[in-house]
């Protein structure tokens, strides 16, 4: 028996990275899957791996109220229910304030934080026809403290931890939980690429500031989110979930 059987779950961003290391993690655990993203080719790859019986992609723009609800509709239409939201779909830029383009900041909030505010507001119908649910909002290690560079990605998991907190708040007299996650350096190909753009943080300084001297794997950040999605979690919402390798421990980062 999988610790998700039974559960239906929409995963954005889950075409890549953490987001499709989440879908196959769930999948594994039980859950049938909706996979949400932009990057089409990649989603109905991850998708057809799956099988149609467990999983099924939506392109999806997380900034898109329209979207969201045709990827709710596509959960509920397949698989007759939804339970679990990773809100996971993310974009980083790096840029100094004086350097950054406010169109530039602005597209980091819209996906990051707009994104994550509209898949709550946009659950919240199935899942309290479903009887409750769970939502998972990824943040970072960002959503603490600051890093010079990151403005603009540090003010949306801010903002994501926050949301949070009043979710839960909200949400809890529906039987819905909502906690966020928190990983620090997770070996993807987003954080790859965001290592090549001018002005990117330095990568060995970054990687000597984790007390457990390496980056997470994707799979790693993954067992967490199953088990916040899951009813092992039963009594924990408005929390915060960190998974960093202790970074956050003490004065080193």
């Amino acid at each position: 028996m999988g610790r998700l059987d039974g559960k239906v779950a929409l995963i954005t961003g889950g075409a890549r990275g953490m987001g499709k290391s989440h879908a196959r993690h769930l999948a594994a655990q039980g859950a049938r899957v909706v996979i949400g993203d932009v990057l089409d080719d990649r989603g109905e790859y991850v998708a057809a791996g799956l099988g149609p019986d467990q999983c099924r992609f939506v392109h999806q723009d997380v900034t898109s109220e329209a979207d969201w609800a045709t990827a709710v509709g596509v959960a509920t239409e397949a698989f007759g229910r939804l339970d679990v939201l990773v809100n996971n779909a993310g974009v980083l830029r790096f840029g100094k304030i004086a350097d950054m383009p406010l169109a530039e900041f602005r597209r980091v909030m819209d996906v990051n934080a707009v994104g994550c505010w509209l898949g709550m507001k946009a659950v919240i119908e199935p899942m309290t026809a479903a009887g409750g649910g769970s939502i998972v909002n990824i943040s970072s290690i960002e959503g603490f403290t600051g890093t010079a560079g990151l403005s603009a990605y540090t003010a949306s998991k801010f903002a994501i931890r926050g949301m949070t907190k009043a979710a839960a708040r909200e949400l809890s007299p529906l039987g819905i939980r909502v906690n966020s996650v928190h990983p620090g350096g997770v070996m993807t190909r987003m954080i790859m690429e965001a290592a090549q753009e001018p002005g990117h943080a330095d990568g060995d300084a970054f990687l000597k500031s984790i007390p457990m001297g390496r980056f997470a794997e994707p799979a790693e950040i993954s067992r967490l989110v199953a088990y916040l999605a899951s009813d092992e979690s039963s009594y924990s919402t408005g929390s915060e979930f960190v998974a960093d390798g202790g970074m956050l421990s003490g004065p080193g980062y």
